[in-house]
């Protein structure tokens, strides 16, 4: 058990406060969650509704984005040509939803679409000289790159000597000379009016898409694509408020009962409750990392025929495939961790205000999903890279949340072959030769950003909330789903509950599960990963941090704190 004095020295939240309860009766829903939204900012009853209520409707009115009508134009006129049409899309989960919802919709509006995607490991990321070759392969008159582009300039003008006429779909970072390009769809221009400035490609895609409809005078029904602009928004950690959370809502809806096959059959295999609603933690851990996977092992292509799969039989096959090589990227990455954990430890390199460390022979393609566990283990900016045997290295960057990891990357681009991205996640190559330079610029880069102190601040709980002994738990869950989505900008909430310990056992795996009881005598089961250790020590009572959520195993409206800290 933990020493008492650390549970002193720890401040715990307070119960829901005046603000919160005058809600709560205004509203109807739980004190403790109406203190969730009060200290969240949502501090009116009139906003709240409008908050856990979000209608596409209410997003933020096009007419003000750079380019939008120019790539509907040139879309609908090869629409009603009959012109070959290439969605060019990154290998991530952004830009390979972003292909199935342009390639399907074109497609059902008399379009001849296909897609290519990017290739971590024949190319890289964006329009590689590889790339356009394939692309060139496919003899289109248009190009829709997305989730890509925004700077590469030499491979678009290279498809335009060859009599291609592109247009970027992207919501990365922008370089400032013009793209050679009929059309650039990208909030983050200079010149783009369009004052909603996080929505992740697969959102542009499906603006796009319906301005594209608007052109040609349909009225084919674009919120079938839902599901799959809220699969991408989630999968690249956007922002999830504003515009991205009326999305997300209504494709996390289409989720409930999915009718596209590929995304069902990934369910079935994420061995989810069947009956609980599909969450964006549901995305983020379960469907993105499959989708991600076959990227990240090889080639992309299998996640995409999975998304575009027209039958049961032929999704359920390729969600097998797209399954083994998730466990594949699972036994590699970790193999991975402990490699970088042990240089870290080694080379004494743990507590510098950030990290980077590369080894040879490292997969190029986890790269991102192992810096983001040493961020979670180290609390600072972790970039990892993997080298081939030419010393060619390709890596990624992440960070604790606030990092501005772009512009880190770009104070340290001296150094860098290549880097590109956004504030939240990038990526860059270097040569193995230029590694100590670019740790020691990437250091100083990131030691001014307040982020990292914040992240590393000793005895903090960060945001937690408590329970108020006047909630019944089943009321908190229904408006804890209300909540959704959730994740970056409006993240799970995180609990500090106090309970009388009934059993604590060690469950295979190195779990713990417990068996609690509330002050009120409200019954709520806990499950504790690797923890399973702390069984004998946990007697009487005990205080816990961690996520509320259904307890699937007991069904109905019974609940369970996942914890990630004991306290005491």
């Amino acid at each position: 058990m933990q020493p008492v004095a650390l549970l002193e020295s720890i401040q715990l939240p307070p119960q829901p406060g005046d603000a919160a309860r005058q809600l709560s009766h205004e509203l109807g829903i739980s004190s403790a969650v109406a203190e969730v939204l009060v200290r969240r900012g949502h501090d009116s009853a009139d906003e709240v509704r409008r908050f856990l209520q979000p209608r596409l409707a209410e997003l933020t009115p096009p007419d003000g984005m750079a380019d939008r009508e120019a790539a509907a134009d040139r879309l609908a006129a090869a629409i009603r040509r009959h012109e070959r049409i290439c969605v060019f899309a990154d290998y991530d989960c952004d830009g390979i939803t972003s292909a199935a919802l342009l390639v399907e919709v074109l497609r059902a509006l008399g379009g001849r679409a296909s897609a290519e995607l990017a290739s971590r490991f024949d190319g890289g990321y964006g329009i590689s000289p590889a790339a356009v070759q394939r692309i060139l392969a496919a003899r289109p008159q248009v190009v829709v790159a997305c989730d890509c582009g925004s700077s590469d300039h030499e491979s678009l003008e290279a498809l335009r000597s060859a009599g291609m006429e592109a247009i970027v779909i992207d919501h990365h970072e922008v370089s400032p000379e013009p793209l050679p390009a009929v059309a650039f769809v990208n909030p983050k221009r200079p010149d783009c009016r369009f004052p909603y400035e996080f929505l992740a490609t697969c959102g542009l895609a499906f603006s796009v898409a319906a301005a594209i409809r608007r052109t040609l005078g349909s009225n084919l029904d674009l919120r079938q694509w839902l599901d799959l602009v809220a699969i991408g928004t989630v999968a690249d950690v956007v922002d999830l408020r504003g515009d991205n959370r009326a999305l997300v809502r209504a494709g996390l809806d289409r989720l409930r009962e999915p009718r596209r096959p590929g995304v069902r059959a990934l369910l079935e295999l994420g061995r989810r409750d069947q009956h609980a609603p599909v969450t964006g933690e549901d995305i983020a851990f379960r469907l993105a990392p499959r989708l991600n996977a076959p990227g990240r092992m090889g080639s992309p292509d299998s996640a995409l025929e999975l998304l575009l799969a027209a039958n049961a039989e032929t999704a359920r096959a390729l969600a097998a495939r797209v399954e083994h090589l998730s466990q594949q990227r699972r036994a590699a990455q970790d193999q991975m961790v402990v490699e970088a954990v042990e240089l870290i430890e080694r080379q004494g390199w743990a507590g510098r205000p950030a990290l980077v460390v590369g080894q040879s022979g490292w997969n190029p393609g986890i790269v991102g999903i192992v810096a983001a566990k040493l961020v979670k283990r180290f609390q600072c900016p972790v970039a990892v890279v993997g080298f081939d045997s030419d010393g060619q290295g390709r890596g990624s960057v992440r960070g604790p949340e606030g990092c501005r990891l772009h512009d880190a990357l770009s104070a340290a681009s001296s150094v860098l072959d290549r880097f590109g991205g956004h504030q939240a996640a990038a990526g860059l190559e270097v040569r193995v030769d230029r590694m100590d330079e670019l740790r020691q610029q990437f250091e100083r880069a990131c030691e001014a950003q307040a982020c990292i102190a914040a992240a590393r601040e000793t005895g903090s709980l960060g945001e937690v909330y408590a329970l108020s002994p006047e909630d019944d738990l089943a009321s908190v869950l229904l408006d804890l789903e209300r909540l959704e989505p959730c994740g970056t900008g409006n993240p799970v909430p995180r609990w500090v509950v106090q309970a009388g310990v009934a059993s604590a056992r060690e469950v295979r795996g190195g779990h713990l599960k417990l068996d609690l009881t509330l002050a009120q005598g409200q019954r709520l089961a806990g499950f504790a990963p690797s923890l399973g250790d702390r069984a004998g020590t946990l007697t009487g009572s005990a205080v816990l941090v961690g996520t509320l959520h259904r307890d699937t195993w007991r069904g109905g409206d019974a609940a369970e704190i996942k914890v990630e800290r004991i306290l005491s």
